[in-house]
């Protein structure tokens, strides 16, 4: 047995056939002449209101094809919008970026015009020990660059620490807030000695503690600047570490301790200048212009 074909019309071949009938039949009626009531009554009943459907499919398809045409034409926008958000977000981080570094920049500039007389490099920082603070950390410089162990360590506006550990194309650093960290200092307006020691912990508060400080006239105050003295054995003189913030008497009568307010930020590193100038090779005359 034959299988019956399914023959269906699709409803744009029924309505152009539709259409083809009802035009036959028009032209027609006026070709033979026919005027009476029959004709009139099939064209009011028949032809007028199948045309007004023809006219109001018609007119709703134009309107499907409009409103589908607005929809691609709204998504292809939206896309181009979401694009253009993408990139201006893009911008705006390389701007922001930018600004960053550019903040930075200025910062070393100013640190390498204060120590103009020693010889610096600008160095990255690439690594860093565990924990919030930069107390050990790594940067892109080595010997190749000229840093050698216990080449001094700037940031920010002042010292950060010293190199421990020396390869080609890096080295480590020890920064004076790291517990191992002791730095043989002075007070600039008074030229007393003391020790900046390193405290993880205390370092949270934004302090770095000093102790063992000499002053016999008791001339020391909130706000004096302590910098590298001339006696460390490691750091060379006059590098700015912190500013007073409390000082205290210690209950030997003879010294004093406190705390400073350090010049590094700690918790953010990210560019530092190395001093490449080691202690034992800067003359005492080279640092007479600080």
């Amino acid at each position: 047995m034959k299988k019956k074909r399914d023959f269906r019309l699709k409803s744009k071949h029924l309505i152009i056939l539709m259409s083809i009938i009802c035009v036959s039949m028009v032209a027609g009626a006026f070709a033979t002449g026919i005027s009476g009531d029959p004709a009139r009554t099939f064209v009011g009943y028949v032809v007028i209101p199948f045309e007004k459907g023809i006219n109001t499919i018609g007119s709703w398809l134009l309107s499907m094809r409009d409103d589908l045409r607005s929809v691609q034409e709204l998504s292809e926008e939206n896309a181009a919008l979401k694009a253009q958000v993408e990139e201006l977000s893009l911008q705006n981080n390389e701007l922001a970026q930018n600004q960053t570094d550019l903040a930075h920049l200025r910062e070393l500039y100013g640190l390498d015009q204060e120590y103009a007389h020693y010889n610096k490099i600008m160095a990255e920082v690439i690594a860093k020990d565990p924990g919030n603070w930069y107390h050990t950390f790594t940067i892109d410089k080595g010997q190749d660059d000229g840093v050698s162990v216990n080449s001094n360590v700037l940031a920010g506006a002042g010292l950060v620490g010293i190199v421990t550990d020396v390869g080609p194309d890096w080295a480590a650093v020890r920064s004076i807030v790291d517990n191992d960290s002791n730095v043989s200092a002075q007070v600039s307006e008074t030229e007393d000695i003391c020790i900046v020691t390193g405290d993880l912990e205390l370092i949270d508060s934004g302090r770095i503690a000093f102790g063992q400080l000499k002053s016999p006239e008791g001339k020391v105050s909130i706000g004096d600047r302590v910098v590298t003295s001339h006696i460390s054995d490691r750091f060379v003189k006059g590098l700015l570490i912190g500013y007073i913030s409390e000082i205290s008497q210690d209950s030997n009568n003879l010294t004093y301790g406190g705390y400073l307010v350090p010049a590094a930020d700690f918790a953010h590193l990210q560019k530092v200048l190395v001093i490449t100038d080691l202690k034992e090779n800067v003359k005492e005359g080279d640092t007479d212009a600080q």
